[in-house]
């Protein structure tokens, strides 16, 4: 996309953070932007920012964890703020914690947020986007979409399957002009790890130290330049950048590291009560 100035952008999960920062860097180049998010207050102050920079800004509070309110959205969104030129899907949330310990419900709710609601909205607005001259869809990733760790499985499953589906529209759909970008990111220090929820209540999430975290101003303007160059896959910041090229240089070594301090595996107590039971069935 060669002009972002007069074109329409939507950002969801844009009431702070990341959304927040792409939303204002959009406007700056002249874009009107609409804004979804399910943070009230949130919202209404980075409209006002917006609005202060001198485009239109709109917003609407969307729970991405219900397919019709989604739907409803979209059409809300098409019918008062018109076509637009610009999808950012960025709303996303995690699950610190022992995967074994998440529930269903867990499992659920961070796979519609990160996952299902992306791939809902975009299908939904495809055929808009489609006949948008140079329109594009940023799908804010992870390097943790490409890297995988501990205790992160739900939300590793879920960006490596966002990655996936752009990876899938930017080959199906490059043809007919349509830019797609996977932004992958490494740790930066928003709400993300302050709300994370973990298996333990009152438990605090680790993070990499503020010197190997990306900042939101980098990540903005780095999806400016993913839309003006139609790039594939922007890998920011440092820590992101060393492990993305250990797993390609070196994969074995990241391997190991997973499994240098894993701890001895102690009986659970099923499987107590099931040597018991069998001692006794044998006795």
């Amino acid at each position: 996309m060669k002009v972002i100035r007069g074109r329409k952008a939507l950002v969801t999960g844009a009431a702070s953070g990341i959304g927040r920062g792409i939303a204002l860097a959009l406007a700056r180049e002249g874009a009107d932007v609409f804004l979804w998010d399910v943070n009230e207050v949130g919202l209404a102050s980075v409209v006002d920012e917006i609005r202060a920079i001198g485009v239109q800004a709109d917003s609407a509070l969307v729970d991405l964890t219900r397919p019709n309110e989604i739907s409803a959205a979209v059409l809300g969104l098409l019918e008062h703020f018109g076509p637009i030129d610009i999808l950012v899907n960025n709303a996303g949330v995690a699950y610190y914690g022992p995967t074994h310990s998440m529930t269903a419900a867990q499992w659920d709710w961070l796979m519609g947020i990160n996952l299902l609601a992306p791939i809902q909205i975009t299908r939904e607005l495809l055929p808009t986007l489609l006949e948008r001259p140079e329109a594009h869809v940023v799908n804010v990733c992870s390097i943790s979409g490409l890297v995988a760790g501990g205790r992160f499985a739900a939300y590793h499953t879920s960006k490596f399957g966002l990655i996936g589906f752009t990876e899938a529209l930017r080959a199906e759909y490059g043809r007919r002009g349509l830019g797609v970008t996977a932004l992958c990111p490494g740790p930066v220090l928003t709400n993300l790890y302050r709300q994370c929820a973990t298996g333990k209540e009152g438990k605090l999430v680790p993070h990499p130290p503020g010197w190997l975290c990306t900042t939101v101003d980098a990540i903005s303007s780095r999806t400016i330049r993913a839309i003006h160059r139609n790039q594939r896959l922007p890998i920011i910041g440092l820590l992101a950048h060393l492990l993305w090229n250990a797993k390609w240089l070196a994969p074995a070594v990241l391997d190991l590291m997973n499994h240098f301090r894993r701890k001895k595996r102690r009986p659970s107590s099923v499987d107590t009560t099931t040597e018991v039971a069998s001692s006794r069935r044998a006795a």
